[in-house]
This record gives C-alpha cells, structure tokens and sequence, in this order.
C-alpha cells in the first residue's frame, strides 16, 4: 500500500502542476478577447480565428483542469443522502462510485473521441466559418481532458482505500480552507484597510 500511496502523491502533484499552467489558459482567453473587442472597435477589423481561439483555451483549461478539481474535492456534490452517514461508509460509497461511474465514463468518453481527433487529424479539417482554426488541437483536449480526470481518479481511488486500511487521512477533506472568493475578499479588504489614512 505504501508504493501505491506514494504513486497517488505523485499524480497528485502532476494533476496540480497541471491545473496550475491551465489557469493561464482562462487568462489567455482574456487577454485574447480583450485584444479582439479593441482592435474590431478601433480598427473595424476581426477575424473569425481570433474568436475561435478564445473557445479552445476555454474548452482547454475547462477539460485539462477536470482532474485538479477532482483533487481540490470541488466538484458538485450532493450530500442530502449520503451525508448521514459515518466517514466510513461515505468513503466505501465515494470508492465504489469512482470504480463503476467515473472510470468506465471517462474511459468511454476517451473510446468514443479518439477516432475523431485522428479523422479530423489526417483530413485536415478546418473550422467551416471564414478565416477559422484546424480542428483536431481542440478535438484532442477531450481525450486528454478525460484521461487527466481518470489518472486524479486512480489517485482518488487509492486514497480512500487507504483511508479504510488506517493508511492515510481523509481524502475528503478539502486541499483549501478558504475559497477563493473568501481569499479574494480578504486581499481587498486588506488593501482597502491599508490605502485608509
């Protein structure tokens, strides 16, 4: 169980190195975005390629940070039923769930996508609006994507049978005390506090 621990550490610090440079997909977009909106104002020119850019980070940092969420334990949950139960008993459940839900979704998922990013890979495709992107970089982000939150999940999986074995501490529990909506308020109020004479 030990090695198995250390692999889930392992994979643990790749899914968050991994969902660290994903964020930076968001402020591309942004920036990509805000870049776009100045210049068809400005200079009443776009392009159709600037547009769709801005979708593939999004879908990018959406699918490649699936498995970050994962081990932050902010993905939505619904503990009406199994809240009243011991830890125990929910970690069973959250063990028994990731081996009959997650894994053969993700690895359907995976099946069902790869042939068309391999199709769209040899033919070339291209987006079909005037001036778009090839379309095989953003189809490929769902196998990715997918196999990124199946690797957190054999983490995930690892963790709470240690947790049953009396190996390791709760996987449940969340990596952050705070959310970052509450950080975020904080550093303002902080500001806010220090710019006061």
């Amino acid at each position: 169980m030990s090695a198995l621990l250390q692999l889930s550490r392992l994979i643990d610090a790749f899914t968050a190195r991994v969902g660290r440079y994903a964020a930076w997909l968001i402020m591309a977009a942004v920036l990509i975005s805000a870049l776009n909106a100045i210049v068809r104002k400005a200079f009443d020119m776009s392009s159709n390629a600037y547009l769709e850019v801005q979708w593939y980070l999004f879908s990018a940092a959406f699918l490649l940070a699936a498995g970050y969420t994962l081990l932050r334990q902010e993905h939505v949950r619904i503990d009406v039923v199994i809240g009243r139960f011991s830890k125990r008993t929910q970690i069973t459940i959250e063990a028994v769930c990731l081996v009959l839900f997650l894994f053969p979704f993700c690895l359907t998922v995976i099946d069902l996508v790869w042939p068309l990013v391999v199709r769209a890979y040899l033919s070339g495709e291209m987006s079909q609006n005037a001036g778009g992107l090839i379309r095989w970089p953003v189809y490929a982000m769902v196998p990715l994507g997918f196999s990124l939150l199946l690797l957190q999940g054999v983490s995930e999986l690892i963790k709470r049978i240690g947790f049953l074995m009396g190996r390791c501490d709760d996987p449940t529990r969340k990596l952050q005390a705070k959310t970052a909506e509450e950080e975020l308020a904080e550093f303002v109020r902080a500001q806010t506090e220090g710019a006061k004479p």
